[in-house]
């Protein structure tokens, strides 16, 4: 209890620091991680085991990117995973190894190892600087990610060739036929066993549960292909692909969002406890000359390979940077290679060192590059022109009254995003091509996962008044700029709207009845123009009375008092509308 205290406390007081200073989160948690760790103050002990904890932080990262991605976008960018990746990889390994050899003299195997270690660079620093950018999503963002899958891929058979290394043999680990055994099997139960599992809790489950369930699906997926011989990221990543096209989709992102937060503040918080500052203090100028030239030469590598792909200086150097730190695979490679006897302790320290280092710089350079750039160019393109595909309306609810608005949205190629709490009702509309999601439109992290921020108009279509007025409340508080539209299933819904700042309602059953009291009128001997302007100027006077009751916040009573006054005046209006006819 107390070691959580200390890292709550340092979180606490550092990252709003460093946020304030404009050097970002991840740099914060580094420092506060720094200072409680073993090398300052000495606050928290085993810092390995915690880091083994908090890669969890990476595993929900990487299963919450599998989400956002789309298996036909994923297979799009297979070319881009293997070249791109595999050439950055190869090259940084090779350029590092070749530096460790000739320049500092350490043996062909050691310099290998460290090569291959530090040419991995951190995916969940990477992509969380990329996140605070904007950038994962444009073009350059993607290459990127890229070389990001790709590094994690080749993680395992680094590890492998440590092993075997030290014994002069090749390292056997789970046949092969098992990791392929276990990746259908994840592919398997992915396609056909959750979202039915999913359902059944969603009808009979609570929030808790749901919760429960989304962190099963994550962890019980990483530990078990990670048995199975592959990394836990990958193994959620998968998971979260299979999962991109689920009804669950947003759901699931909502309820592991906060623990990838979490888990993540204290993985590079458990990376700064992890460095050996007493080696900077004694050996200065090389560990700093050593991190920096790390930096140089992943980031040049990047940025030669990114050029050759066709993308401009600017977002070259960008990713670049972002990608230049070694990562924390480099801790695990230099934990086992000093175990097995390929490496002596004090590379492996000094290695690690360098690594934690390298985190650090990357962050400032990112933010210098983009001030420079700000000050000396416009925006880029994809910076400044929306995406068109980016869905702008939201529809809560897609029951009977919010499916006419779909197929016309539809109809008109206008895309949008629906959530409905019906798992039932959900895959039956999936059937005829509608685009829904499971999720509860009043909770605003769910609101939020499923992109409100980026919405113009949203449609309250759900048939609970008390839910709907309270994301009325909602949306007017944390998203003024957005245009609400609300089903009003009566005349208090329409009051109670009135006064949630809800200008803009559909009576549900008012415009049928006018219909039907236009009809009735023809029916007892009305002509067809009489009995429109009879139901119009009865319209308009009950809308001023409905306008009246909710600007002058009167209680039940009072409106029912109102009601009966209007009696007369309505049939006066008639009197007076019958003579000016004649």
């Amino acid at each position: 209890m107390g070691s959580a205290v200390v890292f709550l406390v340092a979180a606490v007081v550092a990252v709003p620091i460093f946020r304030k200073l404009k050097l970002g989160a991840i740099l914060g948690y580094l420092v506060a991680g720094v200072v409680i760790g073993p090398s300052v103050m000495d606050w928290v002990n085993d810092p390995q085991t915690i880091l083994h904890v908090a890669e969890l932080g990476v595993v929900f990262l990487l299963f919450i990117i599998g989400l956002e991605l789309d298996p036909k976008q994923l297979w799009e960018m297979r070319k881009k995973i293997t070249l791109t990746g595999g050439s950055q990889l190869i090259f940084s390994a090779t350029f590092i190894a070749l530096m460790c050899s000739f320049i500092l003299s350490l043996s062909p195997v050691t310099s290998l190892v460290v090569g291959l270690s530090v040419a991995l660079s951190s995916t969940a620093f990477a992509v969380q600087l990329m996140e605070e950018h904007r950038v994962l999503k444009t073009p350059p963002g993607q290459q990127g990610f890229s070389i990001l899958l790709m590094q994690d891929v080749a993680v395992i058979p680094i590890l492998l060739l440590v092993a075997s290394l030290s014994s002069g043999v090749v390292a056997t680990g789970p046949a092969w036929w098992v990791s392929v055994l276990a990746l259908c099997a994840v592919l398997v139960v992915g396609r056909f066993l959750i979202n039915p599992c999913l359902s059944m809790i969603s009808l009979y489950g609570n929030s808790e549960v749901m919760t429960a369930s989304a962190l099963l699906i994550v962890i019980a997926t990483a530990l078990g292909m990670q048995e199975a011989g592959l990394s836990m990221g990958m193994g959620a990543f998968v998971a979260g692909i299979l999962l991109a096209n689920s009804s669950f989709k947003h759901q699931l992102e909502t309820e592991i969002a906060p623990f990838k937060g979490l888990f993540l503040g204290l993985f590079f918080i458990a990376i700064g406890m992890n460095l050996n500052l007493a080696l900077l203090v004694s050996e200065p100028v090389f560990i700093l000359g050593a991190s920096v030239v790390l930096v140089l030469v992943k980031g040049g590598v990047i940025f030669t390979i990114l050029k050759m792909t066709k993308q401009n200086t600017t977002d070259a150097v960008r990713i670049g940077l972002m990608l230049s730190q070694g990562g924390e695979f480099a801790f695990v490679v230099m934990s086992q290679a000093e175990v097995t006897g390929v490496i002596e302790t004090l590379i492996s320290q000094q290695v690690t060192l360098i690594v934690g280092i390298s985190m650090a710089l990357t962050s400032p350079l990112v933010i210098m590059h983009s001030v420079w750039f700000n000050s000396k160019h416009c925006p880029a393109v994809y910076d400044a022109e929306p995406d068109e595909k980016e869905p702008r309306v939201l529809i809560a609810g897609l029951g009977r009254f919010g499916q006419v608005s779909a197929r016309i949205l539809t109809a008109n190629k206008i895309p949008f995003i629906a959530l409905d709490k019906d798992p039932e009702q959900i895959e039956f509309l999936k059937k005829f091509g509608s685009k829904v999601f499971y999720g509860d439109a009043s909770r605003l992290d769910l609101l939020r996962t499923a992109g409100i921020s980026k919405v113009k108009v949203l449609l309250i279509a759900i048939d609970n008044d008390q839910e709907a007025l309270k994301i009325a409340y909602l949306v007017r508080d944390h998203f003024p700029d957005i245009k609400i539209i609300a089903r009003a299933r009566n005349r208090m819904s329409v009051v109670n709207y009135a006064r949630a700042g809800v200008n803009t309602y559909v009576r549900e059953v008012f415009p049928a009845g006018l219909k039907a009291a236009e009809k009735l009128l023809q029916a007892y001997g009305f002509d067809e123009e009489k009995a429109l302007r009879t139901v119009d100027v009865f319209a308009k006077h009950d809308e001023k009375l409905v306008h009246i009751s909710a600007t002058k916040n009167l209680n039940l009573q009072q409106m029912i008092d109102i009601n009966e006054q209007d009696k007369t005046e309505l049939q006066s209006l008639f009197e007076r509308d019958e003579k000016g006819i004649k």
